[in-house]
């Protein structure tokens, strides 16, 4: 279950489950390696009449989720640059916004995972970047591409693996299976 909330209890809620995930959970040393090293990267896109074009069409396919064109757009900049960044297809990445959080920048999850690709607050503290704002979709896309990719690479790019490993729930298909049907009925690439 998804909720909204005020900033200010946005950010207690956050640092509450920072403190209860890094309790519970022992982060995997690589991972944390890169997504330090996909935080301090500050490299854009290198093609953007290809982006370009891909907006036009994804804008499209976005607009029920979000209404407001301009924030679309900036969001669907900020997935293409990202998903290019970790070398994965931007279009992946839409499924997995789309089913873990519908969009909504400001999701938390019941877990605590925070904002459009759900990403767990320990990680923050674990690369040393407690600043940073899981609520900002840059960081939220920057993270989640970045754990994406890590995950597509350790299961040697099974991607029903990999979405397992994403979600926290290896072995098991109804996540990975919801993803990839969201990627085969909505944001294929045409």
């Amino acid at each position: 279950m998804k909720c909204h909330a005020p900033v200010a209890v946005l950010m207690l809620i956050v640092a509450c489950a920072a403190g209860n995930a890094s309790a519970q959970t022992h982060p995997d040393p690589e991972l944390r390696d890169a997504l330090r090293a996909a935080a301090n990267d500050t490299a854009s896109f290198t093609d953007r009449f290809d982006a370009a074009v891909w907006l036009v069409d994804m804008s499209r396919r976005l607009e029920r989720q979000v209404k407001d064109p301009v924030e679309r757009i900036e969001l669907l900049k900020l997935v293409h640059l990202e998903a290019t960044r970790a070398e994965i297809a931007p279009e992946l990445v839409l499924a997995v916004i789309e089913t873990e959080s519908n969009f909504d920048r400001y999701a938390i999850s019941v877990a605590g995972a925070i904002g459009l690709m759900q990403i767990m607050p320990f990680w923050l503290n674990e690369i040393g970047r407690p600043n940073d704002n899981l609520l900002h979709a840059d960081t939220n896309l920057r993270y989640g591409c970045t754990i994406l990719r890590f995950y597509l690479d350790k299961e040697n790019n099974d991607l029903r693996r990999a979405l397992g490993r994403y979600n926290g729930s290896l072995g098991q298909r109804k996540y990975p299976n919801k993803v990839i049907d969201t990627l085969s009925k909505k944001w294929f690439q045409g």
